[in-house]
């Protein structure tokens, strides 16, 4: 599978960027990240937040979701379940989350992902996403709250 990836996402996002997160590629309804991890990753245990691992997951499950719609300037996450397995690893780990997208409907996609640091499973999760069309610039957007 060529994993080449021109850019994975129409604009930058900052949080990533801040994170490391490294982006191996998308397509065909798969994606991966990568994460060196560094002391700013880590619990109070010393170990790799689940935060971090979640963030992993949403993004390659995300991304993997988004390789099947070229013409989505986006996807955001509906909803997400994650199972934690054993802790990510220490500073100095490297870890990779693979996206999968499952099933594909109109506007969604529902996908599943792992993490894994080297052979062992860190944690699991699947995911709804909702494909974003560009929008014209400047549009009101609806905070209503309804109770």
């Amino acid at each position: 599978m060529d994993w080449t990836v021109a850019k994975p996402f129409p604009n930058e996002i900052p949080f990533l960027t801040e994170m490391g997160v490294e982006f191996l590629g998308a397509i065909d309804g798969e994606a991966r990240v990568a994460l060196t991890l560094g002391t700013r990753h880590m619990n109070s245990w010393q170990v790799g937040h689940g935060g971090v691992t979640m963030t992993l997951l949403d993004v390659a499950m995300a991304l993997a979701g988004r390789s099947l719609d070229p013409e989505a300037s986006g996807a955001v996450t509906v909803d997400m379940h994650t199972s934690f397995l054993q802790p990510a690893g220490h500073p100095g780990s490297r870890i990779i989350a693979i996206g999968r997208a499952s099933h594909r409907a109109t506007t969604l996609v529902f996908c599943e992902g792992e993490v894994r640091n080297g052979d062992l499973l860190v944690a699991r999760a699947m995911g709804t996403f909702k494909f974003l069309k560009r929008r014209a610039a400047g549009r009101k957007l609806d905070h209503t709250f309804i109770p």
